[in-house]
């Protein structure tokens, strides 16, 4: 049967051959595919910073879908989307000065962390016209969501991979 060359980005494989592999590395699939993947990574500054310079996409606005997905070249965010990425944006900032100025992060989990954040969150807020309770930032519509990733690039589930019974030790 030969080699099969398996695309992490796409999700997709297939006999691995010069030709083969240079066609599919050089498809348009292939492409949208690697950049929807990187620009999960992107910085929320440069994103606000893209969708902010975009026009709103009438389609989405008035169906709240577009045919063109990640792809389309005018903004899928509502303002309070912008607001939300905005807020994001400043709080990356202050934590970066921060971190610059020599402040030590604080003992304890995550989690606790979390939480104090939460509190000062609301609290500032509560003195603030701002709404109540911040949301978490979320990526635009169309882009896709780390469950529907391949297999190969998720993150293993609390308390690691399964193991099968046959490979279990003992």
């Amino acid at each position: 049967m030969g080699k099969r060359y398996f695309c992490d980005y796409c999700d997709r494989s297939f006999q691995d051959n010069l030709h083969n592999r240079k066609k599919h590395l050089n498809g348009v699939q292939h492409l949208r595919a690697k950049r929807v993947w990187y620009d999960l990574f992107r910085d929320a500054a440069a994103i606000l910073q893209e969708e902010q310079t975009k026009k709103p996409c009438r389609k989405f606005l008035q169906t709240g879908q577009c045919d063109f997905g990640s792809n389309c070249r005018f903004s899928h965010m509502t303002e309070q989307d912008l607001e939300k990425l905005s807020a994001q944006v400043q709080g990356e900032q202050r934590s970066k000065e921060l971190r610059q100025e020599g402040a030590d992060v604080p003992p304890g989990t995550i989690e606790e962390w979390l939480e104090k954040r939460a509190k000062r969150l609301s609290a500032a807020q509560s003195n603030s016209a701002l709404p109540e309770k911040p949301a978490p930032f979320q990526y635009p519509p169309g882009w896709p969501p780390v469950q529907d990733l391949p297999p190969s690039l998720q993150a293993p589930p609390p308390g690691g991979w399964p193991v099968p019974p046959n490979l279990q030790w003992g």
